[in-house]
């Protein structure tokens, strides 16, 4: 138990994501996982990548806070962004050898926000982070083979970077490597210390 992060109250993700599960793990923290079901594209249309992945953070947030009590619930999520073009997870294989193609030899963005929320009293705030991934060339064969093995289709941007054979496609990275991964987790850690000190007061 983090005793910096003591709650006195329960802790809910609102996510299906076992890397977030696994990134949020990693602060010593006690939770309980729910998983939200959202309209994702109806919410978040016309938004700007900041502004869609915390939008989507907070509606999976509320979602699951409804029925939490007195509990505080986090939500989050992630795109990449290529050339202004909001990039999410493929529908298929091919629209997956699709993305790689386009984000072959290119810098992208990726954008991943969350959300706290304190069931007991409504209050809640957003926020997020983002980090610039350059990719090297991909060979076709590459490409093809990565998506063959099933590991690309849920995953925004159909790569992975932690634990995946997607890592070796990246170059540099510029920024929160655990943005890439689907929780920028120094910045959630400040929050939540924050939260705990003032209370959740959005910006």
């Amino acid at each position: 138990m983090n005793r910096l992060l003591d709650f006195r109250k329960p802790l809910i993700l609102a996510s299906a994501s076992p890397r977030r599960r696994q990134l949020l793990s990693q602060l010593n923290l006690e939770f309980e996982v729910r998983v939200a079901r959202i309209d994702e594209e109806k919410l978040a249309r016309g938004l700007q990548p900041r502004d869609y992945v915390m939008k989507l953070a907070q509606s999976k947030a509320a979602a699951i806070a409804r029925d939490a009590g007195d509990a505080w619930v986090i939500g989050a999520d992630t795109i990449v962004v290529l050339d202004n073009n909001i990039i999410n997870k493929p529908a298929d294989a091919d629209e997956a050898c699709a993305m790689l193609r386009r984000l072959s030899g290119r810098t992208h963005q990726v954008y991943s926000g969350f959300a706290i929320i304190d069931a007991g009293t409504g209050a809640s705030l957003a926020d997020y982070r983002r980090t610039d991934v350059e990719f090297r060339e991909l060979d076709e064969d590459e490409i093809r083979d990565y998506v063959a093995g099933g590991s690309p289709l849920d995953k925004a941007g159909a790569y992975g970077i932690q634990d995946d054979f997607g890592a070796v496609f990246v170059r540099e990275v510029r920024g929160c490597y655990y943005n890439v991964v689907g929780l920028p987790l120094e910045l959630l850690y400040r929050r939540l210390r924050e939260c705990l000190t003032t209370g959740i007061t959005a910006e």
